[in-house]
């Protein structure tokens, strides 16, 4: 239970300390007092938001500390876990909030997480305030409510365990199947490249040849006149080769007078060259084909390759390359249909069984929501509320993670109106009671030592308040309960009384929380009743209704 509260700077209050018993405890004071504020430094330590907003104007930052004794064994695991030590089954939560925006978490005087005060605190404390009145308001959050209050979670437990199963296996089949089908779309386009450039059958360096030998092809006839013109002039009547024989004779006839002997050499050499020269352009002008039919074949499969190279978009040795590749892939590609033909199975196996247990959860729902009907009516019969007649909506549709369920709490508050969604008929201090005997169902399915509870009392008077106060001092029989009120038939059924007083000091205004004794708590009570300014009678009055609660 929470023990001690221990808040500095926050907000109007300056310095707070405040012990608390087993008990039903209230708070009262007057409206902007700073009741809330309280509430809020609760919220601190238990991980919830903050902001910088609450540092009290003029200080650098806010202290919130909460010290928990008889801490429930959940929390005792999770500080295990955590591997924060626990001495004397104690803890001490703090959170100091500063000025310039952020806040650090303290578990045990060790710095930890926002996350982890959340995790420890849901397990403490649990705050019920007006906002949580949205719970009733919001159909989504009534399957919730419910399994909640069943406490056995094992049908929802084995039905998730089977659901994410199912949808393991479902997500790998999906996978498969897609990687099935981009197999197939890769394995249509390898192919045709197989078929398409296999019919082709390219060979290296073919291109090259074949540019060469079709020039050669188109320009046969121009090439051969061109060679057999050029053996001509070298070799043919009165060509080169006959002129020089002629210069060699006319140097000879004159070698006994003049020194030719050396240039006679040179020129028979040069005739000897210029024959060899001849003679092998006669024999390429022999090699020359002039076969028109062997030029088109060359055509027909220059264009062919060229087809092929603009059909897959690449040049000729890519196209060498990507005949090989895809052969290779080919031969390396498996297909998983084996595979997915195993999970298909597996997947209507599990769906069968998620089926069954979703079936299995649904059951146990119905028959969790004709207890709850049964034991929330009573309260709400106790509550000042006998004519409210409440059923569970309760319809099945599709498999999700929560089961197959889905489910409306509908009321009727009075006799002879057809049951509603709550939204649509329930006033402010209806849903208050209404919140407040869900809590006293479901409080008996949970270890969470101390409630809280922030002005349930909205909307409500008279009889029915008295009522809740009742409700409230019986839940904390079993719990501890603080509740912040502003109605004396709540406020005299408390245990502790604490006054949140606001009051100027050094021009500042100040807010103080008094342990009120027992004059204290009749005059408080005589204000609540009758003003800033009560009676006499007010305060007998007051005095009358703490005696008969026992106080």
């Amino acid at each position: 239970m929470l023990e001690e509260l221990y808040i500095e700077n926050l907000a109007v209050i300056e310095q707070a300390q405040i012990a608390f018993g087993a008990a039903f405890h209230v708070f009262t004071g007057e409206t902007g007092a700073g009741k809330s504020i309280l509430i809020h430094g609760i919220q601190a330590v238990l991980g919830q938001r903050v902001s910088r907003d609450w540092v009290r104007t003029g200080c650098d930052r806010a202290q919130v500390t909460a010290l928990f004794t008889g801490l429930p064994a959940g929390v005792l695991q999770l500080l295990r876990e955590m591997d924060i030590a626990c001495d004397e089954g104690q803890i001490t939560l703090s959170r100091e909030i500063r000025a310039d925006g952020g806040s650090i978490g303290r578990i045990n005087g060790k710095t930890a997480s926002v996350t982890a005060l959340r995790e420890i605190g849901t397990l403490l404390i649990s705050i019920h305030g007006q906002h949580d009145n949205q719970i009733l308001l919001a159909p989504e959050q009534h399957l919730a409510v419910l399994d909640a209050f069943g406490g056995d979670t094992s049908y929802l437990e084995a039905y998730q365990q089977a659901f994410r199963e199912l949808q393991s296996t479902a997500r790998e089949l999906g996978r498969l199947k897609k990687e099935e089908q981009q197999r197939r779309q890769r394995s249509v386009l390898l192919k045709k490249q197989i078929e398409v450039i296999g019919a082709l059958d390219p060979r290296e360096g073919e291109e090259d040849e074949l540019e060469n030998a079709l020039m050669q092809a188109e320009n046969a006839e121009h090439i051969l006149s061109s060679l057999n013109g050029a053996a001509g002039m070298l070799a043919g009547e009165e060509g080169i080769v006959d002129q020089i024989e002629g210069a060699v004779s006319l140097l000879r006839e004159i070698e006994d007078v003049c020194q030719t002997d050396e240039l006679t050499e040179r020129l028979k050499a040069a005739e000897i060259e210029l024959k060899d020269i001849a003679e092998e352009l006669t024999g390429m002008a022999d090699d020359v084909n002039l076969d028109e039919q062997r030029a088109e074949k060359l055509r027909d499969r220059y264009h062919a390759i060229s087809a092929v190279k603009k059909q897959f978009f690449c040049d000729f040795d890519e196209l060498i390359r990507m005949y090989a590749d895809a052969k290779a892939e080919m031969e390396t590609m498996q297909s998983d249909m084996s595979r997915i033909h195993a999970l298909e199975e597996r997947k209507a196996m599990l769906l069968a069984d998620v089926t069954e247990k979703a079936n299995a959860l649904s059951d146990y729902r119905e028959t969790t929501g004709r207890r709850f009907v049964e034991r929330v009516t009573e309260e709400l019969r106790f509550l000042d509320m006998p004519d409210v007649v409440l059923t569970v909506q309760h319809e099945k549709g599709k498999l999700t993670i929560q089961g197959r369920d889905s489910v409306v709490f509908l009321i009727s508050a009075n006799k002879g109106e057809a049951p509603k969604p709550i939204a649509k008929i329930a006033s402010g201090g209806e849903l208050s009671r209404i919140m407040l005997a869900l809590k006293s169902v479901i409080a008996d399915r949970d270890s969470i030592p101390t409630l809280i509870f922030d002005e349930i009392d909205t909307g409500v008077s008279g009889r029915a308040a008295q009522k809740i106060g009742i409700k409230l001092r019986e839940l904390s029989r079993s719990r501890q309960v603080l509740c912040v009120t502003h109605l004396s038939q709540i406020a005299v059924m408390a245990d502790t009384h604490f006054m949140i007083e606001k009051h100027e000091e050094n021009a500042r205004t100040v807010t103080q929380v008094h342990l009120l004794d027992l004059e204290g708590r009749v005059a408080e009570i005589a204000r609540i009743m009758g003003g800033d300014d009560p009676s006499e009678l007010m305060r007998e009055n007051a005095r009358e209704e703490l005696r008969k609660v026992g106080m």
